[in-house]
């Protein structure tokens, strides 16, 4: 989550869209061995339904942590 943590840390906006890609691409890379076994298309598919559901969670995690950095660096400049 690499690239995705930096544009949180730049405070960029972050979609579902990219955090699902990466999520995607690690899964992938991390069940490589199970590719086989599964077929191609199916593996696929799998893969592509579990980083769905956790690009969500990741979504909102990072949109929280915006929040709350930005609220921490508000309530900095007042005091």
């Amino acid at each position: 989550m690499a690239a995705t943590e930096q544009k949180v840390k730049g405070t960029k906006k972050i979609t579902k869209k990219q955090v699902r890609q990466e999520v995607f691409t690690r899964l992938s890379g991390a069940l490589e061995e199970y590719k086989n076994k599964l077929g191609e298309k199916k593996f696929e598919t799998k893969i592509k339904k579990a980083s769905k559901l956790f690009a969500v969670d990741l979504t909102k995690a990072f949109k929280k942590d915006l929040k709350s950095g930005k609220d921490k660096k508000t309530t900095e400049k007042t005091n």
